[in-house]
């Protein structure tokens, strides 16, 4: 089978599995939304959704050994697609127009993002002094979107996308390097970047923690877009990776990604209509997946009070759980 081929499956069960977690754990949430963290640990459905997301987490690594940064990351706005239909399933409604258009848009977006950027099977790695000064470049681009000043939510939600970004590009080059047989499975290379791995995974799931606190929307729409831009620049500067089809496949992948980035807008702007009471049950917002790559870092506050005839409830604001 063609390596590109089970990236973009293994992307696409990743994806649902992460959107499918998302939506369960913002259920359980407003079920129980005055319990506390140690609560929570003591309840066999949340660790369902500990289940999934590592799974969905395992399905991300594996693709990243077979397709490039450029067609595996932007896959990650499959989760926000995934969840639409999820979150109207759970909450017992319709999945509205607007919600209808994000999801095409967003797909159309992709599948023009698939016939450029598709390629061979990765097998270059960043070596540590190319992973040392790619972390150096981030750490100090996060600094300075991460300093005080106005609109810091959408700073803290760019700064953690980059972040995850980056991640994911340095988890490519472990995946890579720990399964090449000609070198040791824990060389220095490996252990090194494993490392820088794990420091910039925890410093985008604290950073969208702090963006999310002025709203989900907007936030949500930078960090699922920067994440994919952070990586595919990485894989097009460092590691080989190309576009198809000279200058016609550049702007084909200019207007996919500008097409699905306007759908991923739209996904996260939808507001839905709510149901007259009694019609249908609990309140439940449509696009659960917080963030692609660390849905797990959200939960919703408590719920909202009963609703009246004729009046439309807002969302919730996330928080940790």
């Amino acid at each position: 089978m063609n390596a590109t081929l089970v990236a973009v499956v293994l992307s696409l069960f990743s994806a649902v599995a992460y959107a499918a977690a998302a939506v369960a754990q913002e259920r359980l949430a407003s079920r129980n939304s005055d319990a506390g963290m140690l609560r929570l640990l003591a309840t066999g459905s949340w660790w369902w959704t500990v289940v999934l997301n590592a799974s969905a987490a395992l399905l991300h690594v594996v693709a990243l050994k077979y397709g490039p940064l450029t067609v595996v990351q932007p896959l990650g706005a499959l989760t926000l697609v995934a969840a639409v239909p999820m979150g109207a399933r759970v909450a017992g409604r319709r999945v509205s127009t607007s919600e209808w258009r994000g999801t095409a848009l967003t797909l159309l977006g992709l599948s023009a993002l698939l016939v450029t950027a598709s390629g061979p099977q990765p097998d270059q790695v960043l070596t540590v002094s190319q992973a040392l000064a790619v972390a150096g470049a981030t750490s100090a681009l996060i600094g300075l979107l991460a300093r005080r000043g106005a609109k810091p939510g959408l700073r803290h939600a760019s700064a953690s996308g980059v972040a995850s970004g980056v991640a994911s590009a340095l988890t490519q080059t472990v995946t890579v390097a720990a399964t090449d047989r000609s070198g040791p499975l824990l060389s220095m290379q490996v252990v090194g970047v494993a490392l820088l791995v794990a420091v910039f995974a925890a410093g985008g799931l604290l950073l969208s923690q702090t963006a999310y606190r002025g709203g989900l929307g907007a936030p949500l729409a930078v960090v699922t877009l920067a994440n994919p831009v952070a990586a595919a620049a990485i894989g097009l500067a460092l590691l080989g990776e190309r576009l198809q089809g000279g200058a016609a496949g550049i702007l084909l992948a200019l207007a996919g990604a500008a097409l699905a980035s306007w759908g991923v807008v739209q996904l996260t702007r939808v507001t839905p209509a709510v149901a007259l009471p009694n019609e249908y049950g609990d309140h439940d917002h449509p696009v659960a997946a917080v963030l692609a790559l660390e849905p797990e870092s959200a939960s919703v506050e408590p719920a909202l009070m009963p609703r009246q005839p004729g009046r439309r409830s807002e969302p919730g604001h996330l928080t940790a759980l």
